[in-house]
């Protein structure tokens, strides 16, 4: 999953704070851009199936 705002990978070394842009580069400092969000869930959850049985019964 991509995000369109991406965040300069190098702002706790160059930057007092995070630097937000929607270009690949950082326009301060130009260093590579990464997603800022994190991924929704992990696709290896061993707790994953539980979880989701729970949601179920709760709807039910």
């Amino acid at each position: 999953m991509k995000s369109d705002i991406l965040v300069c990978s190098a702002w706790k070394a160059e930057h007092d704070r995070p630097v937000y842009t929607l270009s690949s580069t950082c326009p301060d400092c130009g260093a590579d851009a990464e997603n800022s969000a994190p991924a929704p869930f992990n696709p290896e959850d061993p707790h994953g199936e539980y979880r989701r049985a729970l949601k179920r019964r709760a709807r039910e």
